[in-house]
């Protein structure tokens, strides 16, 4: 529909349910939370209905090869919980009205967990982290794929795997990719003095740490806000609250780290033999991450898809927001994998959720995952060519028989609806082509317009209780939403916002989408949460980023308004790495540049870059640095201040769900 059409249709809408005018109807009490109406139960039934939610065979592969399980929650070295081992053993049995029940076999999938027995020498630990971490028996030792999120976690597994298989040292980590639950938890196996001492391999795909970097620092605050909203991080666990995410449990709640690779692998079908087993490579770039690679290992014919391929329809454009992903070249890639590594792979494993076991099994696994990237690929791109924005062609595009037959290609995570937005938006941009709303007004600036257009906010109540009462929760969230950012303080509008993002959440099949719903019902109806945060930028994070990197993500923190005094250079020196920078302060840019030190600085800094990590992480402060001996500066002292006085630390609790 149009922007014109839409505007007609918005204004008969309203004027159909009371406005303008002052006559609306009054304003009644939104519904309690935690109920299921109708409407969302009959949605829910019909999916039940067409969908084969009996079919025992995921179970039976999630379920095989169980070793061991742990009992106790994982905590950090104060005794917080990092993760909660019983959290989501009430999902057994039939879905409540409050689960869209296609998700509920998920979940149920999700939460089976423990140490199994991939086959002999392969072993996976599931279920304590949204991801999942792969063990290798090498020749001397384990080799360990995609140490989960945290170091707790990751510790935790390690000790089921060694307290159960027998202690073995770590000879090798590799990262699939360069998402932070798939190597933020490495200081939990390993550090690195043991890499150095006996020369362990650390191997990533190429690209990996420039975009691990970009996205856990330069951007990370950003995304880890949003982040909380789509992992339900604040939610409690409950039938009501947070059942998962559809790409595993949850994420845990602990030490996020990060050591550089030893070698970035680049290309495909490149070997690399580590303790003893050979890994074949293949590069997976620009699909689920900037930097990906999959692998195959001969001597047990196992391939691991990472995360290109899983137990769901994956993110063309995640909701913590990510660089837009290339459905074509993921297609393209896993049809790769399915014609050079089909006949030859047994099983297939990944970087979350269970094995495919049997040679046959992972060529339609393969076959099924590389159909649904494609389908919404073609259809969105031939849907775009004949004139359909991004809106009117995820609206338009149906469900493929592949979605009723594989529950991996259901939209656990991902979803058919905002995939579909994203590749228009991978070809086409966020602009949907109309003038009107190329240069449109900001939501804060527009909605208080809306409302007067409704004849005020009563009547703009009254049509989106209409729209509730008939079940359009879409069309309700949308009124009811322009009212919260015309005032913020309407506690009926609040509440309804929050009722109906609820029921939006019982219904929704993604994860992912149930729990941004519930936690921006949650933030309306208690406000921000002080809790549940995810921080990237820890020592055991800062101190593996390479220098120049650490300088970009604080470059992004420069406020102009803050300096005040003309442009000028600043050196830095870090004995302890060798290193020298020049930073470029301007009037508008910081800009480092390493390896050239200034010929005019207004004033050189000495430090190690272990002390520079603390005085950034505000730790220590430049004056306990320097009275202890670890930090030098010659020149001009307020220069350097000017510098660290312009640099921002922005909120974490900021809002999204109203102004």
């Amino acid at each position: 529909m149009r922007l014109a059409v839409l505007a007609v249709a918005t204004l008969a809408c309203l004027s159909a349910c009371g406005a303008p005018g002052a006559n609306a109807p009054p304003v009644a009490t939104a519904p309690e939370p935690g109920v299921a109406t109708e409407a969302t139960k009959s949605a829910n039934a019909a999916l039940a209905g067409r969908l084969p939610l009996g079919d025992q065979s995921d179970f039976e592969d999630a379920n095989r090869g169980l070793l061991a399980q742990i009992s106790e929650d994982i905590t950090d070295d104060n005794g917080n919980v990092v993760w909660a081992v019983k959290a989501h053993d009430f999902i057994t049995g039939e879905a409540p009205d409050t689960v869209n029940p296609s998700l509920w076999r998920q979940e149920s999938l999700n939460a089976i967990h423990g140490l199994f027995e991939v086959t002999d020498g392969v072993y996976q630990v599931r279920g304590y982290d949204l991801a999942t971490m792969s063990v290798i028996r090498g020749r001397t030792g384990w080799i360990i794929v995609d140490p989960l999120l945290s170091k707790e976690t990751a510790a935790a597994a390690l000790k089921l795997v060694n307290d159960t298989l027998g202690e073995r040292p770590v000879t090798g980590v590799i990262y699939t990719h360069s998402h932070g639950d798939h190597f933020g938890g490495v200081r939990g196996v390993i550090d690195e003095a043991d890499i150095s001492a006996r020369n362990v391999p650390v191997l990533a795909p190429i690209g990996f740490t420039e975009a691990a970097i970009s996205e856990n620092l330069l951007a990370g605050n950003y995304m880890s806000r949003r982040a909380t909203l789509m992992f339900g991080n604040t939610l409690p666990i409950n039938a009501t609250g947070q059942v998962g995410v559809g790409l595993g449990a949850g994420l845990s709640q602990g030490t996020i780290g990060f050591i550089p690779p030893t070698e970035e692998v680049p290309g495909r079908g490149t070997k690399r033999v580590v303790d003893g087993v050979t890994f074949e490579f293949v590069d997976a770039a620009n699909t689920e991450a900037p930097a990906e690679f999959m692998f195959y290992m001969p001597d047990f014919r196992v391939f691991c898809t990472a995360e290109v391929a899983t137990a769901t329809f994956h993110n063309g454009l995640t909701l913590r927001g990510a660089k837009v992903r290339d459905f074509l070249e993921w297609s393209r890639v896993l049809d790769y994998a399915l014609v050079n590594y089909g006949d030859k792979s047994d099983i297939a494993i990944g970087s979350h959720h269970w094995p495919t076991f049997g040679q046959q099994n992972v060529t339609d696994f393969l076959q099924g995952q590389r159909d649904i990237y494609r389908y919404t690929h073609d259809q969105a791109v031939r849907r775009a060519n004949r004139g359909e924005t991004q809106f009117e062609l995820a609206e338009a595009i149906e469900e493929p028989a592949v979605q009723g037959t594989h529950f991996d290609t259901r939209g656990y995570y991902g979803t058919l609806n905002h995939n579909a937005k994203a590749v228009y938006q991978h070809y086409f941009g966020w602009w949907d082509g109309v003038p009107a709303t190329y240069n449109a007004w900001s939501m804060e600036q527009r909605a208080p317009r809306f409302v007067d257009l409704a004849g005020g906010e009563d009547a703009a109540l009254a049509a989106g209780q209409k729209a509730f009462d008939a079940g359009d929760y879409r069309w309700a969230a949308e009124i009811f939403n322009n009212i919260v950012f015309a005032n913020p303080k309407n506690q009926p509008a609040r509440d309804w916002l929050a009722a109906t993002y609820e029921q939006m959440g019982f219904q929704a099949e993604s994860g992912a989408w149930r729990d941004y719903y519930l936690s921006g019902a949650a933030e309306l109806r208690r406000g921000l949460p002080d809790e549940g945060s995810i921080r990237t930028t820890s020592p055991d994070f800062i101190k593996g980023v390479p220098t120049v990197e650490l300088f970009n993500a604080l470059a992004v923190r420069y406020d102009p308004s803050k300096m005040a005094r003309d442009p000028f250079s600043l050196n830095f020196v870090f004995p302890d790495t060798g290193e020298t920078l020049a930073l470029d302060v301007g009037s508008a840019i910081t800009f480092p540049r390493p390896g050239v030190p200034s010929g005019s600085p207004a004033a050189t800094l000495t430090m190690d870059r272990a002390a520079f990590n603390q005085l950034i992480l505000r730790t220590r402060t430049f004056q306990e640095l320097a009275a202890a001996g670890e930090a030098k500066l010659e020149g001009d002292p307020t220069a350097l201040l000017a510098w660290f006085g312009a640099l921002e630390t922005p909120p974490f609790w900021f809002n999204i769900v109203e102004p």
